[in-house]
């Protein structure tokens, strides 16, 4: 089984949009979207849902004030200044870090009420191109990397149960924890960039954090011709840092168009980007087999 993952250091560059044009070339695959915080993958795959789950990635603490005897101690403690006194004490659930040394240095037993925290869902769906593994962070949680690695483990699982060869993610944008969780332990990571100065130094960012993995890397320039330039400032970082330069797709309007009418770019007439980008999915296929 091989496992590519496709990122960008920043957001915007045309992963998703690249994603979504895999799935519908690639044979006998699993697709996942692992960026949480802002999935947007289903727009243009149009799933059905077939099992949902809540996603439990943390706890709550509440103090009850039937227990508590206001010793104070809890407050002095606790470094994220998440307790206040109002009428007895109160936690502050947005300022708590679940860290648990109130409940530790709480005298009075059971007066730190303590629950698993529901911080989102994640779903298994049908889509026209195969199952897709997906999920949506809560409002305002956080995302430390659990559900991310919760949906590549559901997308491995789909894929040795059905016998499946390939599975592709959607990664997030960055360089923090949910992108770690996407990347390690993959064949292949495809970083999508763009010839603007943030892509670029985005680009670098990332790619410094595959290296650190010991993840070999595809690259992808989308919108080439933007910049010529910027452009010729990633082939020379690619070839310096040994990255594998496999595609450049020129800016094309009608990709918009494609993805108002919620399909992929090989699905809808986008002129020879559609081609290039058919001919980028059976180069990436080579390399992976």
């Amino acid at each position: 089984m091989k496992e590519l993952t496709i990122i960008s250091g920043k957001g915007g560059t045309g992963k998703t949009t690249l994603c979504a044009a895999f799935a519908s070339l690639a044979r006998g695959k699993v697709l996942t979207d692992c960026d949480v915080d802002a999935a947007d993958l289903h727009l243009l795959l149009e799933p059905t849902v077939r099992h949902r789950e809540n996603f439990i990635g943390g706890r709550s603490y509440r103090i009850d004030g039937d227990l508590c005897s206001e010793c104070g101690d809890c407050q002095a403690a606790c470094r994220f200044d998440a307790i206040y006194f109002e009428n007895g004490y109160v936690i502050d659930s947005l300022a708590c870090e679940q860290c648990g040394l109130c409940a530790i240095v709480c005298p009075d037993d059971e007066a730190i009420v303590i629950k698993d925290a529901v911080n989102g869902e994640w779903f298994i769906s049908d889509t026209p191109f195969g199952k897709l593994v997906h999920a949506r962070l809560g409002i305002g949680e956080d995302n430390s990397g659990k559900l991310v690695t919760l949906v590549r483990r559901q997308a491995r699982r789909i894929a040795e149960e059905q016998n499946l060869n390939l599975i592709i993610n959607d990664g997030p944008p960055g360089i923090g924890c949910p992108v770690t969780a996407a990347i390690t332990g993959v064949d292949r990571v495809l970083i999508v960039t763009e010839p603007t100065l943030s892509g670029i130094h985005d680009l670098e960012r990332v790619s410094q954090l595959c290296k650190h993995f010991d993840i070999p890397v595809l690259l992808c320039i989308n919108k080439h011709d933007i910049n010529p330039i910027n452009s010729e400032r990633i082939r020379a970082y690619c070839v310096a840092n040994g990255i594998t330069l496999v595609g450049e797709i020129p800016f094309e309007a009608a990709i918009n168009q494609a993805q108002v009418a919620r399909k992929s770019v090989v699905d809808f007439n986008c002129g020879k980007v559609s081609g290039i980008v058919a001919r980028l999915w059976a180069d990436i296929e080579t390399i992976l087999k």
